[in-house]
This record gives structure tokens, C-alpha cells and sequence, in this order.
């Protein structure tokens, strides 16, 4: 850095503008992204990373899958190219699993920045790819080769040249090449952006490089989460959750050490690997369990290298939260999503009345695809994937949230949306009444997705959903959630996991699970009850039986047999 040293004031407006650079270019990539589940949904990161590739700055938008996963990411970059080597207009890109953000449909882009002629660090994005070929976006392929198309760590933009070649082998392995092109594109523009918008940042500050202002807020922000971590009772605390699994349940089990200002979480004694693509690898893992910590520890402290610094998490190779190559990860999300779960669970024995109970948590994801093979030939070929949320936990304080993304904040996918790309026909889309765990704070709900294709046309379903035969638990006397439904117009339940037909002519229902109600639901306030009734979030019936509150046209009072 050149010049006079910047002051505290203009160190936060630098913070501040930095900040505005990294979710510009989460703003390009969502308008330039073909793919619904990134244009909508936000299923993408973006971030700034300084010369030893460190992330100083992460996007507001985006989820702790990508944006973790890439805090670690960028320094296999430069393992694989020298700094020395690097052109203005070069872009670099891997889908490796365990270098980017743990399975092959997502895509992570770095690009050098440079200012005045030196390199002063690195942009980065990642965002979903709909379709890289193999058996598809599910959990059925019996190695990562299955999955699709692995790209190892090259350049994809040489001195601003595409690689051509490389754009030819990806489209020709997608069943939608247009669309895989297209966010391509849209993850070169968003590092364009963000390399071109920094440059131009210093010169408007004043400054040569970010060597200072990296360091100033990494250094700021790993002593202010040291404090807070001193600031709670030291201790080990283990905790354990039993989810559904692929053809048997798994456990996920935890023990959270708090010392010396960091905590450490080990998950020695979860459940070794799946045959199947539901395996985790630990940056995947890292990157959810982080995220959980920092909800509960740390909220209002930036998420870059230093927040994270004081976060450890580490797991026995080949259990299933730390996958090695080459066993099949396509559905990652279905186990790494449940982890805040498990670390809340620690968290609340050593910080009671801070953390929610536990939520439906893993996406309701639902990869679908016609056309390509038997009864579907003729017709519309397609490949989307939908993305829908269950209920939230309660809160210590506060009722759950309903149909809402935790931990992964993507936005459900939109009826009009679906429908515009795919020959689909949602037929019904609202909350689930009675889905929301009883309790003082009542869980979130889930919600009703009733859907069929337009055309005369069965439809291949790629599920990966959990908390079907285990539901969310409730906290301090609360009970549990209600579990997830998948199931045909005709009755028939389908598995949680797996590749299966929906028939031509038939709906399939999916009623997503409801967050786990905190508290005795007995203490609930008949008015919160009554509210909820009239508002249709619990029936007549559920009010009574859970809550012990007749309802009549006029008032809520206790029954005498709760009293």
C-alpha cells in the first residue's frame, strides 16, 4: 500500500464499499444465470480474496454451502497456477467436488484481479448447473464418475480467450447445453465484474492494493469471534441425531469442544459411507457446521477468514460427512444440510435459550426429467430441478418460520417459473396445516406441492429428501414437526431416495416437513392458538388435542381437561 495510512473511518467505508463490489457480482450472476435454480432461487456465492487467498468479503446473497466451500477453495487455485504466471484477462475453473463445493453440478470460477498492471488478489463465484450428464442430478450413480462430468482445476479464459474446445465437451455431456452455456457465461461475468469493480474501488480510496485493509479485516474479525467464544462456558458437549438415510438410517453424531476462544467440533462416530450419492465431503460439511456456529456465536461478524479462523471441524475419513474420492456425492446436501441440527444440539447444553429446535433443514429438492428414454420419447425433453423448504424450529422466544430455507436460504422455486420452462403443471402450491411442531413456540410450517406434467408423459423424479421417517425434535418439551410425504395421486408412497416414474396421467404430492415446536405447548397462549386457527395454520381439531384450547365462534379458552 501507498501513501498516507488509511483512517479508522475510512477503513469501514473501504469494508463498506468492498461489500457493495461482492453482491454487484451476485447481482450479475442471478441476471445472467439461465438456470432457475441460480436466476431465483440465489443457489450461487461470490466473494473477494486477497493474494494468499484468503476471502476478505463475501456476497449478502447466496448460500453457506457455496460461499464456505470457496472460502477454502481459491488456495487450490493457486497450488495449481503460479501468481507469477497469471494474465489480467485470465479465469480459472474446477467442478471438483473436493476443491469446490462438493458435488459436480456446481461450477466455481477464480479470476485474478489486477490493478495498475499488479495483481492485488482474486474474484470468485460458484453457482448450479442444471445438467452435466452421467446418470443425472440424484443420488443412484455408484461413483463420482457416475455423476456427470468432473473438470479438474484449469483455465477455462486464456489472456481473454475462451477455451472453446472445453465449451464443446460441456455441451456435449448436458442434456441442456444451451442452458450449462449460458452459466458459463454468467459465472464469467460475475468475476469480470467483480475484478473490474475493485480496481476501480482503489482508485477512487486512493490505495494500491488491499494488503492492509485484507489484513485489518481478517485480524479485526477473528479477535472479536475469539471474544466471543471466551464469552462461553468452556466444555464438551456431544450430541446426536438419527436421519433417514438411503436404504438404512444414519447417524450423525457430535462432540463440541469450547476452549481458548475456538470451538472444535469432531464427529467421530457418525455413520461410515453410503453406496449411494448422498455422501458428504468434509469441506461440505465444514461449511454448514461453520455456518451454524457463527448463527449462534457470532451473527454479526463479517464471514470471511478471520470469523472462520476460530471454527474447527473435523471428521474420520470415510464416514459419511467426510467422503473421499472417488465415492458418488451428487446429492451432498441431503446429510450436510442436517449438520446445523447436530451442532445446535451441542450448542444449546452449553448455551440454553439461544438456538432453535430442530427444522425440516435439508432442500426439498425434486430433479426432474422427460423425454429422453421409454414412454417419454416424442415428447418434450427436459431437464429442471425444483427447489421447495420445509418449516424452521421454533425459536427460544419466537415461533418457527414457515416454508423457509434453512440452513441453505435458497428461495423456493416460483409456480409461474416452473411452469415456463418445463412441461409442468402445478396444480397446488400452500402451507400445511398442522405441519408446525406443538409447543409454547409453535414450529414453522411446511408446505403442499401437488404437480403433474402438461403432457401426456411420465416423469422421472431424482429424490434426495430426508426427514420423512425421522422427523424434526422439539426442544424443552416441544414436540416434534410433522414428517415429509412423497406420494403419488393414486396413493402410492414413494421412496425418500432413488430414481422413480411419475406415470403419465398421475399428480405427485409432496408435503414438505414442518420445523419442531420449543417449549410445552401447554404454556402457549390460547390467543397465539386461536390466531393460528383462523389463520389456517392449525385445525380445530389440533388445537384442541395439542394445545388443550376449545376453539368456539368467539373466543379461545382452555378446555376443563387441560386446565
Amino acid at each position: 500500500m501507498t501513501g498516507t495510512p488509511l483512517s479508522e473511518i475510512e477503513k469501514q467505508i473501504l469494508w463498506n464499499r468492498l461489500i457493495a463490489i461482492v453482491e454487484e457480482q451476485a447481482q450479475t450472476l442471478m441476471r445472467t444465470a439461465f438456470n432457475p435454480i441460480v436466476r431465483e432461487s440465489g443457489d450461487l456465492s461470490a466473494g473477494l480474496f486477497d493474494l494468499q487467498g484468503r476471502m476478505i468479503a463475501q456476497a449478502v446473497t447466496g448460500t453457506p454451502g457455496h460461499v464456505n466451500t470457496m472460502a477454502e477453495s481459491v488456495r487450490y487455485f493457486l497450488e495449481a497456477f503460479s501468481p507469477d504466471d497469471m494474465h489480467p484477462e485470465d479465469i480459472y475453473l474446477t467442478n471438483d467436488p473436493w476443491k469446490a463445493a462438493g458435488h459436480l453440478n456446481d461450477f466455481m470460477l477464480v479470476r485474478p484481479c489486477f490493478h495498475k498492471g499488479k495483481l492485488i488478489g482474486y474474484t470468485s463465484c460458484t453457482s448450479h448447473l442444471a445438467d452435466l450428464g452421467g446418470l443425472g442430478f440424484g443420488p443412484d450413480g455408484s461413483d463420482v464418475l457416475d455423476e456427470g462430468l468432473f473438470v479438474p482445476i484449469l483455465k477455462l479464459v486464456d489472456a481473454g480467450k475462451l477455451d472453446q474446445t472445453f465449451m464443446t465437451l460441456l455441451k456435449a455431456n448436458s442434456r441442456v447445453p444451451i442452458e450449462v452455456e449460458g452459466d458459463t457465461y454468467a459465472l464469467i461475468a460475475c468475476v469480470e465484474c467483480g475484478s473490474r469493480r475493485t480496481s476501480e474501488c482503489l482508485d477512487d480510496i486512493g490505495i494500491d492494493d488491499l494488503e492492509d485493509i485484507a489484513d485489518y479485516i481478517i485480524d479485526t474479525s477473528r479477535s472479536r469471534t475469539n471474544d466471543l467464544v471466551r464469552a462461553l462456558p468452556d466444555g464438551v458437549y456431544d450430541n446426536q441425531m438419527r436421519v433417514d438415510g438411503y436404504d438404512e438410517p444414519l447417524d450423525l453424531v457430535a462432540r463440541m469442544t469450547i476452549a481458548d476462544g475456538e470451538i472444535t467440533v469432531d464427529f467421530t462416530g457418525t455413520s461410515g459411507l453410503s453406496r449411494k450419492g448422498i455422501n458428504c465431503p468434509l469441506n461440505y460439511a465444514s461449511a454448514y457446521s461453520c455456518f451454524a456456529l457463527k448463527c449462534a456465536v457470532a451473527p454479526d461478524i463479517p464471514n470471511n477468514e478471520g470469523s472462520l479462523q476460530p471454527l474447527r471441524i473435523q471428521a474420520p475419513e470415510n464416514t459419511i460427512v467426510n467422503a473421499q474420492y472417488p465415492v458418488p456425492v451428487a446429492m451432498r446436501h441431503v446429510v450436510g444440510q442436517l449438520l446445523p441440527d447436530v451442532v445446535f444440539g451441542c450448542l444449546h447444553q452449553a448455551i440454553p435459550g439461544r438456538v432453535p429446535a430442530e427444522g425440516a433443514c435439508c432442500l426439498w429438492d425434486l430433479p426432474l426429467r422427460g423425454g429422453y428414454s421409454g414412454d417419454g420419447l416424442g415428447k418434450t425433453k427436459f431437464a429442471t430441478e425444483l427447489v421447495h423448504n420445509g418449516g424452521t424450529g421454533a425459536r427460544p422466544t419466537k415461533d418457527g418460520f414457515s416454508a423457509t430455507a434453512f440452513p441453505s436460504g435458497v428461495m423456493g422455486s416460483l409456480v409461474e417459473i416452473t411452469e415456463s420452462v418445463s412441461p409442468l403443471i402445478i396444480w397446488k402450491r400452500e402451507l400445511r396445516p398442522d405441519s408446525g411442531g406443538p409447543g409454547k413456540y409453535r414450529g414453522g410450517l411446511g408446505q403442499i406441492l401437488e404437480l403433474s406434467s402438461s403432457e401426456d408423459a411420465p416423469i422421472s423424479l431424482f429424490a434426495a429428501l430426508d426427514r420423512i421417517n425421522h422427523p424434526p425434535r422439539g426442544r424443552e418439551g416441544g414436540h416434534a414437526g410433522a414428517a415429509g410425504v412423497l406420494q403419488l395421486s393414486n396413493g402410492d408412497r414413494f421412496h425418500p431416495k432413488g430414481e422413480q416414474i411419475i406415470p403419465a396421467g398421475e399428480r405427485l404430492t409432496v408435503l414438505t416437513p414442518g420445523g419442531a415446536g420449543y417449549g410445552a405447548p401447554e404454556e402457549r397462549h390460547p390467543q397465539d392458538v386461536l390466531r393460528d386457527v383462523q389463520t389456517g395454520l392449525v385445525s380445530v381439531e389440533a388445537a384442541e388435542r395439542d394445545y388443550g384450547v376449545t376453539i368456539t365462534s368467539a373466543d379461545a379458552r382452555m378446555s376443563e381437561g387441560a386446565k
